[in-house]
């Protein structure tokens, strides 16, 4: 990421794993655009997801594309966006946008994850996705732009460490 460039940051991990949170607290620091990659779902995917059947990549294709459109839009203003990312391809697909995109995968244990899920009320995604999620992730690769952020202390504390790892970049 060039010094002069704002970032591109794609908030990552599994359901539940904090992404709004700390994304919405990135972009307020970093003072930059959010957005939620909820919002970039078709009807037909909430409703899947509401059913309890994952999405495959056909579902998934066109929301990355969304996504991948935002990043492009900021891209040299930047902006901070949340996407559970989970497989290296969708990953790639974000990451051709811009040089300035950088991933921070929210990086937690199961057990943890499951019982933020099970305090989360009103979200379309049900608990019981969650290890079809774990399963399907593939942890950032030394040669992908990005950091794994542990999720093990306070909201501030992920923060603080997703920051850090920011400006390392």
């Amino acid at each position: 990421m060039s010094h002069n460039a704002a970032p591109l940051i794609v908030v990552m991990g599994v359901s539940g794993s904090g992404k709004t949170t700390v994304g919405q607290a990135i972009a307020q620091r970093l003072a930059v655009p959010y957005a939620e990659a909820d919002d970039f779902h078709s009807p037909q995917n909430v409703a899947k997801m509401r059913a309890g059947v994952p999405l495959d990549d056909e579902d998934r294709r066109p929301w990355l594309d969304a996504i991948a459109t935002w990043l492009d839009e900021h891209a040299g203003r930047g902006g901070v966006v949340t996407c559970s990312a989970l497989k290296r391809r969708y990953r790639d697909r974000l990451a051709a946008v811009s040089p300035e995109v950088l991933f921070l995968h929210l990086d937690g244990s199961a057990e943890l994850i499951a019982g933020r899920l099970a305090q989360r009320e009103d979200h379309f995604m049900p608990a019981s996705l969650l290890q079809s999620q774990i399963d399907a992730l593939e942890p950032l690769e030394p040669d992908e732009s990005g950091a794994a952020v542990p999720i093990d202390g306070t909201p501030e504390r992920t923060t603080a460490l997703a920051l850090a790892a920011v400006e390392a970049r």
